[in-house]
């Protein structure tokens, strides 16, 4: 069965992700999906919207066939190595034709000849390049495409890596690269809404993620709003968690008091070893929370944020101080060597059949219940969906360890 690989985070799915879906599927040809999704928390470091199995739910019933969870330790980390941990999932399974990614150039040609160009780096020239734009005060997205481009290919390449998802797909392509992966790279063009477009357009049908999210934060409005940008069953879904009290709206305000607590009771040394913090970084941090005006997270970051250090950065960084994370699995050389176990969130007939291959194909092993499966890797994902369940309006034992208490949905269309 030809199948196609997705890489997402849904949070929520919407609209744009349901052309995405079908793009993907005619682009390609398969017959089938798999998407690698992330789980409690975001690549740019923000909490989940929702539970990753409401949007796992969301996911099959739009049309995928196999949900995947990237694991924690390469879910809230940089481009590169997010999109290493999902591109080697996607590898694993033995059954991925193709990996389709949104971009905003629609092609993949000039990605493969920059990955080519840039393969087997960092190399020096490129390291002193990164350093130099950074020292200029440079954000490292900014930094980094401008080194990249020095080293790559000039004013095209420059161009090219100034587009967030033109930049994910240029590491995904790199990923296929060092893996020596059979995977074939695919691009659509993302439509309508820009990556970080953070309003609702007027009598459209596509929103970004972004401006969905922002909607649902008001205090008026909020689902109702957002309710033209989603599909049929996304939207069951979101009103279903949000009466139960497991919509997380505020972001990270929900989950303010234990970040507060967890800082708080770190001394700068102990900081230190949090991933994402350098250079006296946690001076810096420990300095700002006596002195904040507002006890919330926005506050916190408005404090510390700095040329230097992205938004996105420092909220990576306050992830892994409220999760403890520290040590070797998330260091270069551990995330290396990949994520080290298939984790599956959801099915669909298909996506059963897909299983049914992957038991021979598959070069790792495949998860079905957490309790039956011991990896630090998977226990640093417990540990993430129990501390976002915590933030719930009024959190069950089931809801904070459900990766022990639910195994993964079986999607049976109607």
């Amino acid at each position: 069965m030809k199948t196609v690989g997705l890489i997402v985070e849904y949070n929520p799915f919407h609209n744009g992700h349901q052309l995405h879906l079908e793009r993907s599927l005619q682009t390609s040809g398969a017959e089938a999906s798999i998407a690698v999704m992330s789980g409690a928390f975001m690549q740019r470091g923000e909490p989940a919207l929702l539970s990753k199995r409401a949007r796992a739910e969301m996911a099959l019933a739009a049309g995928v066939d196999l949900v995947i969870e990237l694991p924690i330790t390469y879910a809230v980390q940089s481009a590169q190595w997010f999109a290493f941990g999902a591109v080697s999932l996607l590898d694993a399974t033995g059954v991925v034709n193709s990996v389709c990614f949104g971009s905003e150039s629609g092609e993949v040609e000039p990605l493969q000849k920059l990955a080519s160009r840039m393969q087997g780096e960092p190399s020096p020239a490129m390291q002193e390049a990164l350093s130099h734009a950074l020292a200029e005060g440079m954000s490292f997205p900014a930094a980094y495409a401008k080194a990249a481009s020095q080293q790559s290919g000039g004013k095209q390449s420059a161009a090219l890596l100034s587009n967030p998802n033109d930049t994910l797909g240029l590491h995904y392509v790199r990923a296929l690269h060092a893996l020596a992966s059979d995977i074939a790279p695919l691009a659509v063009r993302r439509e309508q809404a820009g990556y970080h477009d953070a309003g609702l357009p007027a009598g459209g049908q596509i929103a970004s993620a972004t401006a969905i999210r922002a909607a649902l934060a008001r205090e008026s409005g909020g689902i109702e709003d957002a309710a033209p940008y989603l599909p049929a069953a996304s939207l069951r879904v979101l009103r279903r968690e949000a009466s139960a009290g497991r919509l997380l709206a505020s972001g990270w305000e929900a989950l303010a008091q234990p970040l507060f607590a967890a800082l708080m009771t770190r001394a700068p040394q102990d900081l230190a070893l949090v991933p994402e913090v350098s250079e006296g970084l946690e001076h810096r941090i420990a300095a700002a929370l006596p002195r904040l005006d507002n006890w919330n997270v926005e506050s916190l970051l408005a404090a510390i944020k700095t040329k230097r250090y992205t938004r996105t950065r420092l909220q990576r960084l306050l992830v892994h101080a409220l999760l403890n994370h520290r040590g070797a699995l998330f260091e270069q050389s551990t995330l290396a060597q990949g994520p080290q176990y298939l984790r599956v969130l959801g099915f669909s007939p298909k996506g059963r059949q897909l299983l049914k291959t992957m038991k021979k194909t598959a070069k790792l092993p495949i998860v079905m219940r957490a309790a039956d499966f011991d990896h630090p890797q998977l226990q640093l994902d417990i540990q993430a969906s129990a501390v976002h369940a915590s933030a719930f309006a009024k959190p069950h034992i089931q809801e904070i360890y459900a990766d022990y208490y639910q195994p993964p949905i079986i999607w049976n269309p109607s």
